[in-house]
């Protein structure tokens, strides 16, 4: 059930984009601490989807000190490279996360038994390892908590911290929507938080092993992503039925 506080007034019986605009309107000048405790009352069935990349520990360090025990839900596409799998589990443990969720595929035997899909098709590789296993993990939530941020893509330019995701009808929470690139460095310094450790070997953004390539001096952060084609998203977040095929992933 969605709930609301006091100075919402019946929202939490209204449709979701009568409670998202309360929402977004009551917090417009909030920081990131504020929008998830909002939304952790509002929502009280939310989970936090995370890829432990690059940047992830920012939304995962928030998060603990907010609500420790919240679902994060880890997608293992079984192509991840071995220190994101390190990195995932010693940063779990460093912020006492308490109910991390490792999802992966049912299907990849029968669907992708050579490990080869990738070669071949992307989407087909994106969609089987990755954004099928997500959704399904995401289906008894009511919403979700991502960690986009406006400056990722013009599409984001206008980015809130809470919207309706088209097609499931659940609450995306963007905590980060107006953190710029600095905002992220400085609290991971402020903070004292680890990066993933390949970072430092030229990696500013993290996917698959097999799709992620590292990114010369001056070259866009996301340049090595499916390097050398037209594909720069996953497909884990969808716009009117479509993958969204700009910005990185939360």
């Amino acid at each position: 059930m969605l709930h609301c506080s006091p100075n919402m007034q019946n929202t939490a019986l209204a449709p979701r984009e009568t409670l998202v605009s309360a929402l977004n309107a009551r917090l417009t000048h909030h920081g990131a601490t504020d929008v998830l405790r909002a939304a952790f009352d509002a929502v009280p069935d939310l989970a936090l989807v995370s890829s432990f990349g690059a940047e992830s520990v920012v939304l995962l360090h928030l998060a603990a000190m907010v609500k420790r025990d919240v679902p994060v839900i880890f997608i293992d596409t079984e192509m991840l490279f071995a220190e994101t799998l390190v990195y995932q589990q010693e940063l779990a443990e460093r912020l006492r996360l308490s109910n991390v969720r490792i999802i992966r595929a049912d299907d990849i035997a029968t669907e992708d038994a050579d490990k080869t899909l990738h070669q071949r098709d992307t989407d087909a590789c994106c969609a089987l390892r990755k954004t099928r296993p997500l959704q399904t993990a995401l289906a008894p939530f009511q919403g979700w908590i991502t960690g986009r941020k406006r400056y990722q893509s013009g599409t984001r330019a206008a980015l809130e911290f809470f919207e309706v995701e088209t097609g499931t009808n659940r609450i995306k929470v963007n905590p980060l929507a107006r953190w710029a690139p600095q905002d992220v460095a400085e609290y991971m310094d402020e903070n004292r938080l680890p990066r993933h450790p390949l970072v430092a070997k030229g990696y500013p953004s993290i996917g698959c092993a097999p799709c992620t390539s590292p990114v010369a001096a001056g070259e866009d952060p996301r340049a090595g992503r499916w390097r050398d084609s037209n594909k720069d998203e996953c497909g884990i977040h969808f716009v009117d039925g479509k993958m969204v095929r700009k910005g990185a992933p939360q």
